[in-house]
């Protein structure tokens, strides 16, 4: 198959749309992942803000073709028309030849938004979400198939999309690097929800899970970024010894050896579980090598814990001078930042709490919306 130029945008009439709200196709195909992530928690959450301001938008959700429903935990809101095609063959169509239209399914819309990293295909304005570009930092990190796909991707991103909406500054310096153009680029940083965790909460997950009354926790999905190894080595080199909980998804690729006997891996919990599991850590590490935002920071904040993370990564924007930051790639000093939040974890609690308050996904979605409106215009 040849690579196939994107068509010109539908001209509609302005006055069509004056007093309804805007039609906007939204690709919510990534809940269907083996992992999903971060990228389909972000689109789920921005989604359901927008679909609260249903005067204002009319979100029409698509995904590819699927026999069954995501999981429970990633399930959109609502309806989601399917096209014909499933992955990987939908993601090779979008990329390479601009097909099929989101369109034949959602009906006539006024702007298209691929809320992952491949752009799916139109013929109106189109937002496309980038969290990260990590595959070309460390494409030995990714399989050889996954690599190629997302480099086409950036490609095609970059002939096509209207509008770039990147989570970190971080990213956007890294699309910047690759050849976007500036006028394109907008940093829109995600949200966290603040939930209300009581005693009860906490000792019930400590019950279940049977942890200890210090831990130091770790949440995200296992895979080589996330710097586990990294991190199990450093928890056991540390005097004073605490166990590592280890909290999300298998994910893929070589993770090095993890053997040490301080490590507890829960494996995927549930919802209900995760904000008592934060709440309940003496300290929450995650010294991962690169992210697009780093999620699990924002929700760790959003319960008090005392946060252990990268410098120089969007890990330390997210934290925003809340947390310990350390070298992801110098066990002694992982183990120090480690040591260091334990000092002082009253303190880098309230710091946490007071920054979790300032990333709204009402916000995330306001701007979200404002960016649909000026391309339909």
């Amino acid at each position: 198959m040849g690579s196939v130029e994107p068509a010109q945008h539908e001209q509609h009439d302005p006055t069509a749309w004056s007093n309804a709200p805007l039609q906007v196709a939204y690709t919510v195909e990534q809940c269907w992942h083996p992992t999903p992530g971060g990228t389909a928690i972000a689109a789920l959450r921005i989604a359901r803000e927008l679909q609260d301001r249903p005067n204002d938008v009319e979100l029409l959700l698509v995904a590819g073709k699927h026999v069954a429903p995501p999981l429970p935990e990633f399930r959109p809101r609502g309806s989601v028309a399917m096209l014909p095609l499933a992955r990987p063959w939908l993601y090779e169509a979008w990329v390479r030849l601009n097909w099929p239209k989101v369109e034949s399914v959602t009906g006539p819309v006024e702007v298209a938004h691929a809320t992952g990293l491949i752009p799916c295909a139109t013929s109106v304005p189109l937002v496309v979400t980038i969290h990260d570009v990590a595959f070309l930092h460390q494409p030995d990190q990714f399989s050889r198939q996954g690599a190629r796909i997302m480099t086409k991707s950036l490609d095609a991103i970059r002939r096509r999309a209207d509008r770039v909406i990147c989570s970190s500054q971080a990213t956007i310096n890294d699309c910047l690097a690759v050849g976007f153009d500036a006028s394109v680029l907008q940093h829109v940083p995600l949200g966290v929800d603040v939930i209300d965790v009581s005693d009860d909460d906490i000792e019930r997950v400590r019950r279940r899970y049977r942890l200890p009354e210090e831990f130091v926790l770790f949440v995200g999905t296992r895979e080589p970024r996330k710097n586990l190894s990294r991190l199990a080595a450093a928890v056991s080199t540390r005097e004073t010894r605490h166990p590592l909980v280890v909290v999300g998804a298998d994910g893929w690729g070589e993770l090095g050896v993890i053997d040490h006997g301080d490590t507890v891996f829960l494996g995927f919990v549930p919802d209900a579980d995760l904000a008592p599991l934060y709440a309940a850590a003496a300290v929450f590490a995650y010294p991962s090598e690169r992210e697009g935002f780093g999620l699990p920071v924002a929700e760790a904040m959003a319960q008090g814990a005392a946060v252990v993370t990268s410098r120089g990564t969007s890990t330390e924007e997210v934290a925003g001078g809340a947390a310990v930051l350390v070298d992801p790639f110098d066990v002694d000093d992982i183990a120090r930042g480690i040591d260091e939040a334990f000092d002082r974890r009253a303190e880098l609690g309230q710091l946490g709490r007071a920054r979790a308050t300032q990333l709204s996904w009402t916000a995330a979605a306001a701007s979200t919306l404002e960016i649909y409106r000026e391309l339909a215009s």
